[in-house]
């Protein structure tokens, strides 16, 4: 058994390798529109499985959506929708239209874009339907798009990659489409929410966020636009980027900031650097001219370098103390086009982590790395060839070291490689270092497993079919070969019992991996066993009544039952314990990294996931401590550590177990702890 770490994978060609054009899919669609439209009613529905299927083709291209609303009113003429609900486009719920998107099946999740854009087709004047006006159409799109808000940006759900495969991308094609149709005005409140809360996760990536404020602040800039309540918190997050300060309030553009900063006096520059530093500890966000103030402070001394980067004491030492280093850090890494990674520089700074003996030979060998063809080929044809791809890369460690909780694996079954990333950055940086040397300058990793040595270059293909491009820069070089890596480990222990993560974690993930595995499940048949047994271990290694308060010292790699938000089994999920404590209302939790881009989730029964206001530091999730265990299904202990099962009160096992019952574990568990469950 695996961690499955979602669904397949999103292939940006499409689902056909040879890069079949939009131009030669679209024809394709109206060809088999034509033939269904030339064919009788009663023969309509063997035509369309063709249609769907180069519907689908379509969407999976970029500028699909368009084209597909193009053909809105040829589409339901030829009969799409004939003998359906969607026949009847003035009875259609909005709120049931994001649950067709979030489906299982392909078929009605197309059907369901279609009908969508069918609907801004009319809202737009494009189609004119007889039951449906424009107004109405216009209507029912914005409340499709304040239903599912989440879908505008943030990466697709364990759950999401399970059901929805291919389509998972192409669906968040569709709303960011809608939404940029019909306009935000309806759902702005919502939406500046939303886009707080994934920013309070801090991940590393967050191109999508930066793309939506732009198209909001162009949105904003219309007159004729009501914004309403939501203004004062879309203001912070629009100026965080295009007008932080004084000197760069109208966004007058790099050149003539960059003269305004040679015209001010100290005075001026200490009121421009703590503008920035504030807008940047308060939102996540980085303004292009915050590189370009930080860049020409350079020259000006390390005072105001510090105030511009906002650091604690402890980042100010370290700036002093290293000051030669983060000086050619700034100059190599911070561009424009990379001003996120000084947010990142901040908190690596503030981590103290620099004094660690081997982290800043590590970085000074980072500034000179040369990259292998390969590796340079991979970071330009994500993000482009300015600045070099070395920047590039230096700039993507510093977020990682940075923000070691905001690693995120994208839209890819490699969360196994995204949680040692972090890991490593979290608790070994200069291990993390050394990945990255050997990935992007010998493009080539080997990790030993129990003494053997395993290299990502001999090694057979990993869990992604595909190479992944939707990462950061670190992982984007060095996930591929981590991926390898961990399959090629679990080949070497697949003829043992058991689940192979016993062996697998500790030698992929650091020696800090407990040695103690306990696991409820029986690989097999996939039934859960010693459940009871499972809860009082994890309560006795974990809790702090139960641990002798023993506060958990390195974080340890464990294994989830997702669930989606009716409780339902999704898939194995890899995870990081990171620490164990009280919440402000004194509730005990579990604080977890979740490699997912967003962490709050919604995992049925009551179980969902807090990103914030439950003493969660930036990129944990947490969750009280019962309903944690009830979703987890392997942990690591240390054996040696003194621990009492026994003495977990049964009243916490019967709580576990009932949340088992009625989630991922109803047709697993055995009868008897069935019968034995308490109904709640």
């Amino acid at each position: 058994m695996h961690l499955l770490c979602g669904g397949s994978p999103v292939n940006p060609a499409g689902d056909d390798p040879s890069g079949t054009t939009l131009t030669r899919r679209l024809a394709t669609l109206d060809d088999v529109t034509r033939a269904m439209s030339e064919t009788r009613d009663f023969g309509k529905h063997l035509k369309l499985p063709q249609v769907l299927d180069s519907l689908r083709r379509v969407l999976q291209q970029p500028g699909g959506c368009a084209a597909v609303q193009e053909r809105a009113a040829a589409l339901e003429e030829a009969g799409l929708y004939l003998g359906t609900d969607w026949a009847s486009p003035e009875i259609l719920v909005p709120a049931l239209s994001g649950a067709g998107l979030r489906g299982a099946d392909a078929d009605t999740i197309v059907m369901e874009a279609a009908s969508n854009l069918r609907m801004l087709a009319i809202a737009s004047g494009d189609h004119s339907h007889p039951s449906v006006s424009a107004e109405d159409a216009h209507q029912f799109v914005s409340q499709v798009l304040a239903m599912n808000l989440p879908l505008l940006f943030t990466a697709p759900s364990e759950a999401e990659r399970e059901k929805q495969g291919r389509m998972a991308q192409p669906i968040r094609a569709l709303f960011r489409h809608l939404g940029e149709q019909v306009g935000y005005e309806s759902v702005l409140d919502r939406l500046v929410d939303e886009i707080w809360r994934i920013l309070r996760q801090r991940p590393i990536q967050v191109d999508q966020v930066q793309r939506m404020l732009t198209q909001i602040a162009v949105y904003r800039s219309d007159p004729d636009v009501d914004l309403g309540p939501a203004v004062q918190g879309l203001d912070r997050l629009i100026s965080s980027l295009f007008g932080t300060t004084e000197a760069s309030r109208e966004d007058p553009g790099v050149d003539v900031y960059r003269a305004r900063l040679g015209a001010m006096d100290a005075s001026g520059l200490q009121f421009e650097a703590a503008g920035f530093a504030r807008a940047m500890h308060d939102t996540g966000l980085v303004s292009p001219y915050h590189a370009e103030l930080l860049r020409f402070l350079l020259a000006e001394g390390d005072y105001l370098l510090a105030e511009a980067l906002g650091l604690s004491n402890t980042g100010r030492d370290c700036l002093l103390r290293y000051h030669d280093l983060v000086h050619r850090l700034i100059e190599e890494a911070v561009h424009p086009q990379t001003a996120q990674c000084i947010y990142g520089l901040a908190l690596m700074l503030d981590r103290g982590i620099l004094y660690q003996p081997p982290v800043a030979p590590s970085l000074w060998r980072q500034l000179v790395l040369p990259l292998s063809p390969a590796a340079r080929e991979r970071l330009t044809a994500a993000y482009g060839p300015t600045p070099a791809p070395r920047a590039r890369l230096l700039a993507g460690v510093l977020s990682m070291l940075g923000l070691p909780l905001g690693v995120g694996q994208g839209d890819n079954p490699t969360c196994q490689s995204a949680r040692a990333l972090s890991m490593w950055a979290y608790n070994d940086p200069d291990y993390l270092l050394q990945m990255v040397a050997w990935a992007a300058r010998d493009d080539e990793i080997i990790m030993h497993f129990e003494g053997r040595p395993i290299s990502s270059r001999e090694s057979a293909d990993g869990l992604a079919t595909t190479l992944p491009t939707d990462l950061d820069p670190v992982s984007l070089l060095v996930v591929p070969h981590l991926d390898r890596i961990y399959a090629e480990m679990g080949r070497c222990c697949a003829d043992r019992p058991g689940d192979p993560h016993r062996w697998i974690n500790p030698e992929f993930h650091g020696w800090w991996s407990g040695r103690g595995f306990h696991i409820n499940v029986d690989v097999g048949t996939g039934r859960l066993i010693d459940v009871e047994q499972f809860v009082r271990h994890f309560y006795a290694g974990y809790h702090p009544a139960h641990n002798g308060d023993q506060p958990l010292i390195h974080p340890q790699p464990a294994g989830i039952a997702v669930t989606d938000s009716a409780a339902r089994y999704i898939g194995w999920h890899a995870i990081t314990i990171l620490r164990v404590g009280r919440d402000p209302q004194d509730v005990m939790r579990v604080y977890f990294y979740n490699p997912n881009n967003d962490s709050g989730q919604d995992w049925g029964d009551g179980v969902v996931v807090s990103t914030a206001g439950c003493g969660e530091r930036f990129g944990e999730g947490s969750l009280p401590f019962d309903q944690f265990v009830s979703r987890l299904y392997i942990f690591h202990v240390d054996p040696f550590e003194q621990s009492d099962p026994d003495g977990v009160p049964a009243a916490e096992v019967e709580r576990v177990v009932g949340h088992l019952r009625r989630s991922w574990g109803a047709d697993r568990l055995p009868v008897e702890e069935l019968q034995a469950a308490p109904e709640r």
